[in-house]
């Protein structure tokens, strides 16, 4: 019984379906309406007076602490929290240079052709071991630090 009510109301589904694609109303309209004319423009503009009026003032800049600028640094969206991925993005550099083969996994072999290439620069005389002289090359450079103020 269900079968055959299920049946008809598909039946009686397709023939209006069919009735609404023969009548055309299914058709999308094929152009917009033309534009209408423009109105005439006026041969005078209005004038106002300004010789009076002030404007309100700039808003002044704050000056940022060094944590405001360095909290700036890591949030990316500007939302006022750092996420996990914006906390680790600062280190993607590093990573990438240390990933010789592009495959985003660092094998202790990537990592260790680095440290082979600073100790090979350091050892200036070739004999597989570090002097304190060759072992002072391996450092990171100095930064130079803020100039003093003051003309003494």
């Amino acid at each position: 019984m269900n079968r055959l009510v299920l049946g008809a109301l598909a039946a009686l589904l397709l023939v209006s379906l069919g009735l609404f694609w023969m009548q055309g109303r299914a058709e999308v309209e094929e152009g917009a309406p033309p534009p209408e004319e423009a109105t005439a423009q006026p041969d005078e503009f209005p004038s106002a007076a300004i010789e009076d009026l002030v404007g309100p003032e700039p808003p002044e800049a704050t000056e940022l602490s060094r944590e405001q600028r360095r909290f700036a640094r890591y949030d990316h969206d500007s939302d006022g929290r750092i996420t996990r991925n914006e906390m680790l993005s600062t280190r993607t550099a590093g990573f990438r240079r240390l990933d010789k083969d592009g495959n985003n996994l660092l094998t202790f072999e990537e990592w260790a052709v680095t440290t082979v290439d600073k100790f090979d620069h350091a050892d200036v005389n070739g004999n597989d071991w570090l002097t304190p002289e060759e072992f002072r090359r391996t450092a990171p450079p100095r930064r130079s630090g803020p100039k003093p103020r003051c003309s003494c």
